[in-house]
């Protein structure tokens, strides 16, 4: 589905962030992407979303070079990708947002599904502003919503459990395994969250820019609880939260 070979990318202060990236993600996966804060991870999603270019190597996307798109152009594509902080619309209802991400008019009946579908009762939701007044819980479902109203062919969550409750949490996971059972498309996430690593049929670490280590998450996961990794310092069995300049 979608190949990155080499990729490598500079910040503006001359750190080399990403130092030759090889990565595959296969059709209809759900992969976890986790590893040290200020390795590489987030700056690897922008590079797929196309909010960065690379300085050299190639993206492809179901055998096509995407390498020289802007993010409008890869979300034509089928990418999609979900910040850590959704954005809020003042002005905007949530069915307007809906429309935007199927890219035309939805029913009722189609709009509500997609709310049931990621946990929310629809009747209360389908008119509410996209505004403050909805919870960080609320708002991360509503973009699940919209990810599953695009049909994308790979949707990338940044972080999806920041800033959000236990209990929104709790149900964000369930979110994701209705998510992996029905998108026609692959998921990837970045998160240092066990319970979201454990449902991973992959874990990718990144570490000092560069894929340490891959497979799947009954395989990783003991690697990740059980030491310290690539100069790691786990937290409960993760990595700690943040992703500050990465």
């Amino acid at each position: 589905m979608l190949t990155l070979n080499n990729i490598t990318w500079t910040a503006s202060d001359g750190t080399q962030v990403l130092k030759g990236i090889d990565l595959t993600i296969p059709e209809n996966k759900l992969i976890v992407i986790t590893g040290p804060n200020g390795g590489g991870k987030t700056t690897l999603a922008k590079m797929i979303a196309g909010l960065e270019r690379p300085d050299s190597g190639s993206i492809t996307l179901d055998g096509t070079d995407i390498t020289g798109l802007d993010i409008t152009e890869r979300a034509k594509a089928g990418i999609s990708f979900a910040f850590q902080q959704p954005v809020r619309f003042k002005g905007l209802v949530v069915m307007d947002l809906l429309e935007l991400a199927a890219g035309g008019e939805l029913s009722e009946q189609e709009a509500c599904g997609y709310l049931m579908r990621v946990g929310l009762c629809a009747k209360e939701y389908i008119n509410r502003e996209v505004n403050d007044t909805l919870s960080g819980g609320e708002i991360k479902r509503i973009e699940l919503a919209t990810v599953l109203a695009r049909h994308t062919r790979l949707s990338i969550f940044d972080e999806p459990e920041a800033g959000i409750d236990l209990w929104s949490f709790n149900n964000l996971i369930d979110v994701f395994k209705e998510l992996h059972s029905s998108l026609n498309g692959s998921m990837m996430i970045i998160s240092h969250q066990e319970r979201i690593l454990s449902i991973a049929d992959e874990i990718v670490v990144i570490s000092d820019g560069r894929v340490s280590s891959r497979g799947a998450a009954a395989d990783i996961l003991p690697s990740l609880a059980g030491g310290k990794p690539d100069g790691a310092c786990p937290r409960r069995g993760v990595y700690d939260g943040g992703e500050s300049n990465e």
